[in-house]
Parts: structure tokens; C-alpha cells; sequence
């Protein structure tokens, strides 16, 4: 399945934002990822945010601070993302096994430097910003009110090939 890469982002100031955070753990018991879906982001605690606000369910993007995803190694944290249509993470850096679950998925975790997230965080004071992805280019164009910033993201060929695939199983099912 081709997804989508960009769109009304939110904004996440924080750093270390983890996986229990993102989905917490009484519901790795659902049995399909349609059932996560209601509770993204249900445990996380930061001013001005709300997990059932208009702004999260408009989101296609995330902007974010470092080590997000640290925790547990769940693939329900990349899961609750893709049923509510979020298919780019973008963050300082990620825990390890959070970023390539992304990927194997079939989305984006982009890693931008500190200054580049700085230079995101401020933008949306001045409004709503839509993220484009150029994949092909590796650029990220981030657009509010009349004002447009790029920046450029490296991704290993291999990741890249996952992602433009669709995620691992679609990567396998082509080439295996």
C-alpha cells in the first residue's frame, strides 16, 4: 500500500516521548491495528496538547524532539501512527528499534539536527504548517502563512527501498 508522506503537522516539544506515551500498554492486547486507532498519544502528558483535540486527528506529520519512541521494542507504537494516517515522524533522533519499525512499516522517520527542529518549532508560532516530503530529492518543505523553509534528510537506500515499497512485507513480497 503506497501511503503518503506529508501534510498539517503538530508539534511535539518534547524529548524522550516513549512508546507507552505514544500507546500505552493495556491495549497491546487488541488483536487488529484498527483498534488502536482511539488511543494514540492517549498518555501523553504535555501543555497544550490533547489526544482527542481536532489538531491530532488533522495531523498527517509530527515534529518532535530526540529519542522519541525510547522504551518498550513494540511495533504497536509505529502501528497506532499508520491507522490515524500519520505516516512521517520528525525528530532529532529516535530509540533504534522505533525508527526501523517505521520504516518497515512503510514510513518515514526523518532525522533532522537540533537547529533544523528549532528552526520547525519556531515556524508554527507563526500558524498551521503543511510538511511536504520529496522522497525522491530527500526534502523536507515545511509552509505557514506566506513563509517556506526546506530541509534536506539523509535515509539509507535500503530504508528508502522499504518505504517506497510500502513496509518489509510488501519489500519481501517483490523481490522473495
Amino acid at each position: 500500500m503506497q501511503k503518503s508522506f506529508g501534510g498539517p503537522a503538530i508539534f511535539l516539544d518534547r524529548s524522550d516521548i516513549n512508546t507507552d506515551e505514544i500507546i500505552p500498554a493495556k491495549y497491546l492486547t487488541e488483536v487488529t491495528k484498527e483498534a488502536l486507532q482511539p488511543y494514540i498519544l492517549e498518555d501523553l502528558k504535555l501543555e497544550g496538547f490533547d489526544s482527542k483535540g481536532e489538531a491530532l486527528k488533522q495531523a498527517k506529520v509530527i515534529v518532535t524532539r530526540e529519542n522519541f519512541g525510547c522504551g518498550s521494542s513494540r511495533e504497536h507504537a509505529p502501528w497506532v501512527f499508520e491507522v490515524n494516517d500519520v505516516h512521517t515522524i520528525i525528530a532529532e533522533s529516535y530509540a533504534r528499534i522505533f525508527r526501523q519499525n517505521m520504516f518497515n512499516c512503510g514510513m518515514l522517520a526523518i532525522e533532522l539536527p537540533k537547529a533544523s527542529i528549532d528552526q520547525l518549532m519556531e515556524l508554527q508560532e507563526r500558524g498551521n504548517v503543511r510538511i511536504e516530503v520529496d522522497l525522491s530529492r530527500q526534502q523536507v518543505n515545511a509552509l505557514t502563512d506566506g513563509e517556506e523553509k526546506q530541509f534536506g534528510f539523509d535515509i539509507s537506500p535500503f530504508d528508502k527501498a522499504l518505504v517506497e515499497a510500502g513496509g518489509w512485507v510488501e519489500f519481501a513480497d517483490a523481490r522473495y
